[in-house]
């Protein structure tokens, strides 16, 4: 099953990805960190090179300050991510650490991401277990509602210790390309002659469903010289980002509202003209404000800012 799995890669494996092409650790790291909440498209194509060509190394990194960092993250959500990668940068510049357990105890870095610098930056034999190759091992075992233990221990069981580093990338394009959450190409896979659960593949992959917590929040808006006044946010969602600032809401100063998601949430945003703020202030030059570290929020708050 190895060598069927091989030989499908090479065949159809995800390749040219950047991050695939490359030695640099760093540059691995930086991947793996953003593509933990994010479409490979949208990391390949609009945040990895450009993040990469403001931080080209981890000393660009850890000399950077933590605004022109959340600045360069803007839009791609999950900021703690781009705080973590900061302070991470700061602790072990010039270079990660190479075993799991060092890696472990980093800001930001969990058993996925551990195993993922080791094995496809360090091509150690360790087993690497994201969603997608989870989902391959759960149907393939037919392991229903499984602990995590138990999904680790049969990457283990599965591993390929002479080349480990293309075992896990095709796991992981396998459960992407192929062992689909919903409707699998069970006929184009290279496990179907051994997959225990190719019967009933929907069986394996069932979830708890998704609470999403409505929100409700007040924002100003006051513009004054080209320049929008913000606030760095103290909050979780958005620690260490400039927002806009929060406002009692008075029916005359309503400007507009609109929709926004951010992880659990489901946001009805409200802004209103501000002259007075409950939290203290800075000033943006309109102009300046891609350079700013603002959230997707406030990117789209910005088509209100003319009114």
């Amino acid at each position: 099953m190895q060598k069927k799995l091989l030989a499908w890669y090479d065949k159809n494996g995800r390749h040219s990805l950047p991050w695939r092409n490359t030695k640099d650790i760093y540059h691995i790291y930086l991947s793996e960190i953003m593509l933990q909440q994010t479409q490979v498209n949208r990391v390949m194509e609009e945040y990895y090179p450009q993040f990469l060509a403001k931080f080209p190394t981890l000393t660009a990194l850890a000399s950077a300050s933590q605004d022109d960092v959340l600045a360069a993250w803007s839009g791609l959500g999950y900021y703690s991510r781009a705080r973590n990668l900061h302070k991470t940068a700061q602790t072990i510049e010039p270079k990660l650490p190479q075993s799991e357990k060092e890696l472990l105890a980093l800001p930001g870095i969990g058993r996925y991401t551990a195993s993922a610098i080791c094995s496809f930056g360090y091509s150690q034999a360790v087993p690497v277990v994201d969603t997608n190759i989870a989902r391959v091992l759960k149907r393939y075992y037919a392991l229903i509602q499984p602990k995590d233990a138990t999904v680790w221990e049969k990457a283990q069981e599965l591993l390929n210790t002479k080349l480990p580093r293309s075992h896990n990338l095709a796991l992981m394009d396998l459960g992407s390309m192929i062992c689909l959450p919903k409707n699998p190409k069970c006929k184009e896979c290279p496990f179907e002659e051994k997959c225990l659960g190719k019967d009933e593949p929907e069986l394996y992959t069932q979830t708890k469903k998704t609470v999403y917590e409505s929100l409700e929040l007040f924002y100003g808006i006051c513009i004054k010289e080209n320049k929008v006044a913000l606030h760095y946010s103290t909050e979780k969602m958005y620690k260490g980002m400039l927002v806009l600032p929060r406002v009692e809401p008075l029916e005359e100063n309503f400007i507009g509202s609109f929709k926004h998601s951010y992880t659990k949430y489901r946001i009805t945003v409200n802004l209103y003209r501000a002259e007075d703020f409950l939290e203290d202030i800075v000033w943006v030059a309109l102009d300046k404000l891609e350079e700013a570290p603002i959230s997707s929020l406030i990117k789209k708050a910005q088509k209100h800012f003319k009114n």
